[in-house]
């Protein structure tokens, strides 16, 4: 096969790819809540997390072809980790959200740049090779985790609350979109700015499901909301193949 028609790994962007990452993340957020606070402390989460991210993403990496399941698995995964990677470096390192969110967007970026640097292009198109795909993977961890710091940053230090921290990120992924349809701006860079906005969307959606009534949620089940989105997942991929992204060039 071709280098002009290689399939990426990795699926096409459409509305349905926007509709599961959103509910990937915002399962990240309940599972990982779940899990930090209500098993394990935040240290051993994010060894046993980072066990399981590292496994999945290396099942990813040595599959041959795009398989929906497993990217998703890998994306929640991603998700899961950036959670409770962003609870380690916001408290417990005691640098805050600001610092926090900093760092992570420095982490972004680099790892942007030197992907671009190494392969020439950051686009989603040309996931297809193992070098690629941990560029692709490296990346958007730190966007998963970046994305959970400032959503919280948002929603507790500015005081907007989670609805009004989704509003927020939800104006800004609407604006996105606008961009994208109506501006010639680089459309690699508007699905890395989407990709990393979803992830403060579904964070604050996914506290404002699970946190308390008395710090603006809806105290919901952690359990019941993950089992929840998970079942939703699964149907979405099951219902709605997904094709991989085609290298065009």
């Amino acid at each position: 096969m071709s280098s002009s028609n290689t399939l990426s790994k990795v699926p096409q962007v459409t509305i349905l790819f926007w509709i599961i990452k959103i509910l990937a993340t915002t399962l990240g957020e309940t599972g990982g809540d779940a899990v930090t606070m209500s098993w394990l402390g935040e240290t051993t989460d994010e060894a046993s997390g980072s066990g399981y991210l590292i496994g999945t993403a290396l099942v990813q990496i040595r599959a041959k072809q795009f398989h929906p399941l497993l990217y998703w698995l890998t994306i929640v995964a991603t998700t899961t980790v950036g959670t409770t990677l962003a609870d380690y470096c916001t408290r417990s390192l005691g640098i805050g959200y600001a610092g926090g969110s900093t760092i992570l967007l420095i982490l972004v970026i680099a790892s942007l740049l030197i992907w671009r640097w190494s392969t020439g292009s950051v686009s989603i198109d040309t996931v297809s090779t193992p070098k690629v795909e941990v560029f692709y993977w490296v990346t958007i961890m730190f966007s998963q985790t970046l994305g959970t710091a400032l959503g919280d940053w948002v929603a507790d230090t500015n005081e907007m609350g989670y609805l009004g921290a989704g509003a927020v990120f939800g104006g800004l992924l609407v604006l996105s979109v606008l961009l994208c349809y109506f501006t010639g701006i680089s459309r690699v860079i508007l699905f890395w700015a989407a990709f990393i906005l979803t992830r403060p969307f579904g964070a604050v959606v996914g506290d404002f499901l699970d946190k308390p009534l008395a710090n603006g949620g809806l105290a919901l089940s952690r359990y019941t909301a993950s089992a929840a989105l998970l079942v939703v997942i699964v149907a979405l991929i099951l219902l709605f193949p997904q094709k991989p992204a085609s290298k065009t060039h």
